[in-house]
């Protein structure tokens, strides 16, 4: 009787399996959603009368493990790289040319072209055939294990179909949300008075950080392979080798994929996607561009960061036309008086856009603008919405630049007539305050947690708060009479101040915000005079002479202590008991002491603050710029053009890990 339980337990599985291979993989249901559900509550009762029979990949599994406690850290079996990008047909066949030549100009060779899905990377670790992990690309070396989230995407099999001869496979892909199930994501989150989801990536990412698997399943989410991992199984020769057996094994391909004989077939390729992204019910922001063979992908190898054997080729940015409303400006913590545009709302690139910068009033006046017109927007980049142009002209009067500070309703002024940009000098502005206390308590500055923007723009609204030494007179009594504010709020933001007073140097100095003092010129200030009262009193000639300062920004130091209000102000914050004192720092000998270092791009675990601090304190040296000179290129995610710089420079180039490595 057992065996006979077991085998019927075995075949509602893979019955269930096999109409989910039809439905998520082939998209060729062959079965009415009825008799799904007639099978899956089969096999739920007969797991539910004979537990012994449970499995963890049993497809009754899917529907959530409830709340987890939170990510523990996976290391991937191998590393996940990220692609170099092209943005333009012509990098692409340059991008060919290298290939050619890594291969031999007189080798044979195919691509296989796939489309770029807009979504959120993942690594499923597969042993013979079930799913073991499931985990985010992370820094393409370490990620987080979001098993439990992933395991309820439909698309994604817990096991293998058939006889796989699979022993272990890391499954790489991208987890998306479709167009239909996005916009059904943000009307719930609107009628639950929650902050919208910014784009189908963003809801991805958000959805994967669920703690609750049973809110992961409700979000519909998606999943596509691309990649192979490390594989011990039957023979793969080649890319397209993996995605038809990949099919065969019950993992979700794209079947837009095209396998090509040359550059040119490529670019037809990506022409064509292009012109016909829009058609996808998924969002797509490129084209993936790979070497066929395994052997020649192993030939051409890899560089710090990316594939030699595999390319992006990025879109052109998205633009969209729409009307403008109205130009309304604002005030920044230094005085700068900046417009923007405010625009009919318009979707672009899966965004729907109402603002967009326009930089200054000089752009205003190049791009002549009119309230009422139809301009072209564009977001650079796919990021930032910015006027491109007018394209119908339908305002009639010329924009007139304001006189006043729109916060203060003090007279604006250009500093010096060369200057681009216009200020308020009135050192009591309201907005200045608001941007001042904000840039002061943030992470790179005093790092005061709970201190935020709307925090700031009550405080200050209710007179509590009047210049920066204020914040050290807050007390519970003040932020309870603040309505954002209960007890335990009220405490830890105390306490965060409290904490703050003991920042060293550097941090204090860049907290201040004296204009173009950053934060490297900051720690550098602070090494040179450690205490605040020293660097106050210091003579222009002896600041011109600091490295990295120059005439600018020692005037500007000079001109900012000077201030009767900064004098007031360094007066307060020392009866607070602020800490005006820089420790000299023990450096560490490592791999980068004596080494001068450039950084591009985002570093997994690191501000750039923070990563400058670290190379600083093993005594290596920090710049701005790739130069013959340069020892090493710190790259992390999305790097700018300092990267390709240090290609054409060949530098040791090291990503986010090695960089971690080299600290130690």
């Amino acid at each position: 009787m057992s065996a006979q339980i077991k085998n019927k337990i075995q075949t509602l599985r893979e019955n269930i399996r096999q109409a989910d291979y039809l439905y998520y993989v082939l998209s060729q249901p062959r079965i009415s959603d009825k008799a799904y559900d007639d099978l899956m509550v089969g096999l739920k009762t007969l797991e539910e009368k004979y537990p012994q029979y449970r499995s963890v990949d049993s497809p009754t599994q899917r529907v959530g493990a409830g709340i987890s406690p939170g990510f523990k850290t996976v290391k991937h079996t191998s590393g996940m790289f990220s692609l170099e990008n092209t943005y333009s047909l012509e990098e692409l066949r340059e991008w060919d040319k290298r290939v050619r030549k890594g291969l031999g100009q007189d080798a044979t060779y195919e691509y296989v072209v796939e489309l770029k899905i807009d979504g959120v990377s993942a690594n499923l670790t597969y042993a013979f055939g079930k799913l073991t992990l499931g985990a985010t690309r992370g820094d393409g070396q370490v990620g987080e294990d979001v098993t439990d989230n992933l395991r309820t995407i439909r698309s994604i099999p817990l096991a293998f179909l058939g006889q796989h001869g699979v022993e272990f496979a890391e499954i790489r892909g991208e987890v998306y949300i479709d167009k239909k199930s996005f916009a059904l994501v943000n009307e719930e989150r609107q009628e639950a008075g929650e902050a919208l989801f910014v784009n189908p990536r963003n809801a991805t990412s958000g959805s994967l950080k669920l703690l609750d698997s049973n809110l992961v399943r409700q979000r519909q989410l998606n999943f596509f392979a691309h990649s192979l991992g490390v594989y011990r199984g039957k023979r793969l020769d080649d890319q397209w080798d993996f995605l038809s057996r990949a099919k065969d094994w019950g993992v979700r391909v794209n079947s837009s994929s095209a396998l090509c004989a040359n550059i040119e077939g490529v670019i037809d390729y990506c022409q064509r996607w292009e012109l016909q992204r829009e058609e996808l019910n998924y969002e797509i922001d490129g084209i993936v561009v790979k070497v066929n063979s395994f052997l020649q992908q192993k030939k051409l190898g890899f560089t710090a960061k990316s594939p030699r054997w595999a390319v992006a080729y990025k879109f052109a940015a998205r633009q969209a036309t729409t009307e403008l409303l109205a130009i309304k400006v604002k005030v920044g913590r230094t005085g700068v008086i900046t417009p923007t545009a405010e625009l009919a709302p318009v979707e672009c690139s899966g965004v729907v856009i109402s603002n967009a910068t326009l930089h200054n009033f000089d752009e205003i006046t190049r791009l002549g603008l009119r309230i009422g017109d139809v301009v072209l927007i564009e977001r650079a980049g796919d990021v930032i919405p910015k006027v491109v142009k007018v394209i119908t002209r339908k305002g009639k009067n010329k924009y007139v630049r304001p006189l006043k500070c729109p916060a203060c309703e003090e007279k604006i002024i250009k500093e010096k007539e060369a200057d681009v940009a216009w200020r308020c000098i009135n050192p009591n502005c309201p907005a200045q305050l608001e941007r001042s206390l904000m840039h002061f308590a943030s992470r790179d500055a005093l790092d005061i947690e709970g201190l935020g923007e709307a925090v700031i723009a009550h405080l200050v609204k209710m007179n509590l708060i009047k210049s920066l030494a204020d914040i050290y007179q807050i007390n519970f009594t003040d932020l309870m009479r603040v309505e954002l504010f209960k007890e335990k709020k009220a405490n830890n933001l105390l306490s965060a101040i409290e904490k703050s007073k003991k920042q060293p140097l550097a941090r204090l100095i860049f907290a201040l915000g004296i204009r173009h003092v950053g934060q490297k010129a900051a720690y550098t200030l602070a090494q040179e005079f450690l205490s605040l009262d020293k660097f106050k009193n210091a003579k222009l000639e002896d600041l011109e002479k600091i490295p990295e300062i120059g005439v600018v920004m020692a005037s500007s130091i000079r001109d900012y202590f000077s201030l009767p209000k900064t004098k007031v102000l360094i007066q307060e914050l020392k009866t607070a008991g602020v800490n005006f004192s820089q420790d000299t720092v023990e450096l560490k000998v490592n791999q980068l002491t004596g080494k001068l270092v450039v950084f591009t791009g985002e570093l997994e675990g690191f501000s750039r603050a923070q990563a400058e601090e670290a190379v600083r304190l093993s005594g290596g040296r920090v710049t701005t710029s790739v130069s013959a000179k340069t020892d090493f290129l710190i790259a992390g995610e999305n790097p700018g053009s300092k990267f390709k710089a240090a290609q054409r420079l060949k530098l040791k180039i090291i990503n986010a890990v090695e960089f971690r490595g080299m600290l130690k």
